[in-house]
């Protein structure tokens, strides 16, 4: 333990700290945190919060919003932070989001971009350790040490690439909503908006929805085991589509047969608390309708010109805005162009073409923009 308050001592005065995380999920509803890897420019150490010893420094020195906490695809990471310490890491930068603002694509893996800016090739043959089993050998502690060790050259040569371009007022707000979306995943009340296939709900349905999905969270979070294992996002759609009032009509649902009585229960009270919920708090539709092939064309017309100012911007077209967004600019909605570097960057141009006031050719096999006359 002194080792690690030597480090942590020294890491307070550091320009910044890269930050990782091993752990394990796939049997648990809340992930067991096996490693917590920090790293400097001049150091890195891995952390064994299995050891049963005083962490509240490391988690003191993540909450210090003076200091930059480098992460490569934070969500999780920042997730299992949050849970371990009561609160978030602050002031992170997510180097695979600043990569995606500096020409790469959007979900670069880390092993490549540690390729791509310090010329290194990690070896990944630890990458399917079990995290919990003790001793860590050496080859072990190498893999997960490497996870920090290129950070703070990596993001070095980010941040002076981005300030060279303008980008870095860019990157900071995408990093800090990561972080936030991170602990919002955390809430029991928003756990219906992570269940898959709702777009068809009505309001009413939705209402069901939010409360069985809670019902769902809570058994999980009291047997500590996947949501899964209590009951499939099908399950719980299905429910919000039926909503039965009795045992009978629940377990006339395939996917219900492992709830206990008491579980079977407390989600027939969920589906009553749903069907009671006032129509004024009811969440609202999720789902679009279907555009019409004029909309449908137009979007296929917006995204060239999208793809083409990603291309010429080096930033990943998915990062600026994805179809639905393109629809809502057609519909005149509010939407992510609308605003902030994505206004400055594609809204602009994406509404001009909407105007007819610049247009689209095919020059040597490539879409290019027709010169503007205006």
């Amino acid at each position: 333990m002194a080792g690690v308050e030597s480090f942590l001592e020294r890491a307070r005065h550091a320009p910044l700290i890269a930050v990782d995380t091993e752990f394990l999920r796939e049997r648990t509803y809340f992930p067991m945190l096996c490693l917590i890897q920090l790293g400097t420019h001049e150091e890195q150490v891995a952390i064994d919060p299995l050891a049963k010893l005083d962490l509240s420094g490391v988690g003191e020195l993540l909450a210090d919003p003076s200091i930059p906490k480098v992460f490569h695809a934070c969500s999780q990471d920042i997730e299992i932070l949050t849970q371990t310490f009561g609160k978030p890491p602050e002031n992170v930068f997510d180097t695979q989001i600043a990569a995606a603002f500096l020409g790469q694509r959007l979900q670069l893996g880390y092993a490549t971009l540690v390729e791509i800016y310090c010329g290194v090739h990690l070896d990944k043959a630890a990458s399917l350790t079990d995290w919990s089993r003790r001793p860590l050998d050496e080859e072990q502690l190498a893999y997960a040490l490497d996870d920090v060790r290129y950070l703070p050259r990596i993001y070095d040569k980010m941040v002076k690439r981005l300030k060279a371009l303008g980008r870095l007022g860019w990157v900071l707000p995408e990093c800090e909503a990561a972080r936030l979306h991170a602990i919002a995943v955390q809430n029991p009340d928003e756990a219906y908006l992570h269940v898959k296939r709702i777009g068809g709900l009505t309001r009413r349905q939705l209402g069901v929805l939010r409360e069985v999905a809670r019902a769902r969270d809570s058994i999980a979070r009291r047997r500590d085991i996947p949501r899964k294992w209590v009951v499939g996002d099908e399950v719980l759609v299905e429910m919000a589509k039926r909503m039965p009032t009795t045992a009978d009509r629940l377990r006339r649902i395939r996917g219900t047969a492992q709830l206990s009585e008491g579980d079977a229960s407390l989600m027939l009270l969920a589906v009553k608390r749903g069907r009671a919920c006032p129509a004024e708090k009811l969440p609202e539709v999720l789902h679009r309708q279907k555009p019409s092939q004029e909309a449908e064309s137009v979007v296929d017309l917006l995204y060239a010109l999208l793809r083409l100012i990603a291309e010429e911007k080096g930033i990943a077209a998915p990062l600026i805005a994805n179809r639905d967004d393109l629809l809502d600019l057609v519909s005149q909605r509010m939407n992510p162009l609308d605003e902030g570097w994505r206004k400055e960057v594609a809204g602009e141009p994406l509404k001009r073409l909407l105007a007819g006031e610049i247009g689209l050719t095919v020059k040597d096999g490539k879409v290019v923009r027709l010169k503007d006359e205006s």
